[in-house]
């Protein structure tokens, strides 16, 4: 028997993207970003690196930065070794990483891998003759960006708006890794606890049946009529928000909207209740807001563990997760979604990068649905592979 080496995460990941690494090896051979320059800023955690492997594989030259707080330090040291440049590391301080945006911008980028929003909102204020436009990953992203459509003015694809991302990454695997997530903090049962999910898009449908799933008692608050007639259709109770917020053990936040919850809440918050995010952004959970309100007498950290408690002068004590950032992507150990979902979501970002290199693609496409000939090749390679 041989000595075994000792491969880390990111070569177990790399292997595990049988379809970027298929895409890849069609890549070299047809060098779809030949002479161009990729610009991105994403989370910079393992599955990433096999996405920017892939782009590299099809000739680009890559700038790289990443998302609030879920930059990965050994993510980044593979990359700079892989000769990547990459700007700036792991903060969840916005001036700084705007800056990041800025400095990464600085190089024109001929195409941009986006992730909330943050490099395109930037175009609209400062833009550029080179630029081709790019894709944009997420539904808070696309959100903010299609106000800004005549100042953007170039073909821009939403990956979260093809139903393979909706259903085999926002539904499937943010459900799962929330729960995940939420066990990995807490170490804490979900039996027989009171789960309320705000937001019933297909993050929030995930997230309610990972928990009911764990025999949790699941309850979903969302704005939409419909969505909340569809919860209460799929069997969840639907309570109004102020009795679903009374009641909860663990309140998760999906929606992609500011202030979900906020320290005008803290009066009905349960003692003991946890609160952990999965939106994109970390302002679903006005974390600040609360610890600054007049009814917090106290706050204890647990760092390791990235929980953390505001005592109330009633005694009540809340606990908040990751400081209201995307959970699977904080705290110790942060694996975010699936290898397989993001194998999927990843092979959508290099199709769509690849169709906006080809020029053949105009302004009309500005903040759109992945188009659905992609959505049909991608399906069709993962089916081919797994089958």
């Amino acid at each position: 028997m041989t000595t075994s080496s000792h491969p880390s995460r990111i070569e177990w990941v790399g292997q595990s993207c049988a379809l970027l690494r298929a895409i890849a090896a069609e890549f070299e051979t047809t060098l779809p970003f030949k002479g161009l320059t990729i610009g991105t800023a994403i989370h910079l955690e393992p599955k990433t690196i096999a996405l920017l492997m892939t782009l590299r594989a099809g000739g680009a030259q890559l700038v790289a930065t990443g998302n609030l707080n879920s930059t990965q330090p050994a993510t980044v040291d593979y990359l700079k070794r892989q000769g990547i440049t990459v700007i700036g590391g792991q903060t969840t301080d916005a001036t700084t990483h705007s800056g990041f945006i800025d400095a990464l911008l600085d190089h024109q980028p001929d195409l941009l891998l986006d992730n909330g929003g943050d490099l395109f909102a930037r175009v609209a204020e400062r833009p550029y003759g080179t630029l081709l436009g790019g894709t944009e990953e997420t539904t808070s992203g696309r959100t903010r960006l299609e106000p800004m459509r005549d100042a953007i003015g170039l073909p821009v694809l939403v990956i979260n708006d093809s139903p393979i991302k909706q259903f085999a990454e926002n539904r499937h695997a943010v459900g799962q890794s929330l729960f995940e997530s939420y066990m990995r903090f807490t170490n804490r049962s979900t039996n027989g606890k009171r789960v309320n999910v705000f937001g019933y898009g297909a993050c929030g449908k995930g997230t309610a049946a990972c928990f009911r799933n764990a025999y949790s008692a699941v309850s979903v608050v969302d704005v939409d009529p419909v969505a909340t007639l569809e919860a209460h259709l799929d069997g969840f109770s639907t309570p109004r928000p102020d009795d679903a917020i009374r009641s909860a053990d663990v309140i998760v936040t999906v929606t992609g909207s500011a202030s979900i919850l906020t320290a005008s809440d803290l009066a009905a918050l349960k003692d003991g209740v946890i609160l952990l995010n999965g939106g994109h952004f970390p302002h679903e959970i006005d974390v600040a807001g609360m610890r600054a309100d007049n009814a917090v007498v106290a706050a204890e950290t647990y760092a390791d563990e990235g929980i953390e408690t505001l005592v109330l002068a009633d005694g009540r004590r809340i606990h908040i997760l990751g400081a209201g950032h995307m959970a699977n992507l904080a705290g110790s150990r942060a694996l975010g979604n699936s290898v397989e979902s993001m194998d999927l979501g990843f092979a959508l970002q290099a199709r769509c990068l690849e169709r906006v290199a080809s020029r053949t693609l105009d302004a009309s496409m500005c903040v759109v649905p992945v188009p659905g000939d992609i959505d049909a090749m991608v399906a069709s390679a993962y089916l081919e592979l797994h089958r």
